[in-house]
């Protein structure tokens, strides 16, 4: 874990998954999480991870793609207790109460859609959604 964690925080990335290879991600938010679980999600179980920030929907995406361990520097209260439920070790800085959006003007929009879901599986659906409503707003604007 030290590996990924030094990476982490030295080389310009969001995201060190360790399953055999170490790969380094940086995309925005829950992105590489979610694309990984969808698409390749036998690199995520089992897999070591680090993480810059962990809301309740990053949580929610390493406990149904079968994450073994994560560290973060940043996790919210409700993404610890779901993680911890699931039995997933966990190592962080710092513990907050939520996790705010990019501008720090309110609370992340993941975070908010699965403030109400009691498990992972409750999450998935409303993190599709989102991810949905992104790229479809992302395909606007690039025409």
């Amino acid at each position: 874990m030290e590996e990924l964690i030094r990476l982490l925080h030295s080389v310009d990335c969001s995201l060190v998954i360790r399953k055999g290879e170490i790969r380094t991600f940086s995309e925005r938010g829950v992105a590489a999480l979610y694309r990984l679980l969808k698409e390749e999600p036998v690199f995520l179980k089992g897999a070591s991870v680090a993480d810059k920030v962990v809301g309740k929907g990053a949580a929610a995406l390493m406990i149904l793609g079968g994450v073994r361990e994560l560290y973060t520097d940043v996790i919210s209260e409700s993404a610890l207790a779901l993680l911890r439920d699931a039995g997933i070790p966990v190592e962080f800085k710092e513990k907050v109460a939520h996790i705010q959006n990019r501008a720090r003007t309110g609370f992340c929009p993941v975070e908010t859609l699965c403030r109400e879901a009691a498990t992972a599986e409750e999450c998935l659906p409303l993190i599709e959604r989102f991810m949905e409503n992104l790229n479809s707003t992302v395909r606007k604007q690039v025409k």
